[in-house]
């Protein structure tokens, strides 16, 4: 049998292909945000685009969003607007994750600042030792170089 009757339906197969793939990249270009990840980002990465999005929010203490932060609220805040549920204080944020290694940290991974076994600080890590937060009353959300090394490393379930 020969595979010349063949030829014009593989053809169009590859036509109908070639088509689809043009317009996928096409439509990628024109739209941004609209090709898809090799990978999903995890739930952190997400949690770290939603606090890096609040960037010049001012700090107010037990403040949960959406317009004023504390540093656990902005945790908080970030990790509901993704689906995932943190308690209020850094102590519990801390007490409520996977505790992970500095070296196994990953961006949108919370970071602990403790002094002794007491937590009194938090953020999400952003990359480069770098984390967003919310640092202390008269500032804003930023970014911000990891300042010290007495840190932990939490990850949210």
């Amino acid at each position: 049998m020969s595979a010349l009757p063949r030829i014009p339906a593989l053809a169009s197969r590859a036509a109908t292909a070639s088509a689809l793939t043009a317009a996928t990249l096409a439509a990628s270009v024109l739209v941004p945000g609209l090709a898809v990840d090799a990978q999903a980002a995890t739930a952190g990465e997400q949690a770290l685009k939603v606090a890096a999005a609040k960037q010049g929010s001012p700090y107010q203490w037990g403040a949960a969003g959406p317009n004023r932060f504390d540093c656990s609220g902005l945790t908080q805040y970030s990790f509901k607007r993704v689906g995932k549920t943190l308690p209020r204080t850094a102590q519990s944020q801390y007490n409520s994750t996977r505790h992970i290694s500095g070296g196994s940290r990953q961006t949108g991974d919370l970071v602990f600042f403790h002094s002794g076994s007491d937590v009194y600080h938090v953020g999400i890590y952003a990359g480069n030792n770098k984390i967003w937060h919310a640092p202390k009353p008269g500032t804003t959300v930023r970014l911000e170089k990891i300042w010290t090394n007495s840190v932990w490393y939490g990850r949210v379930r």
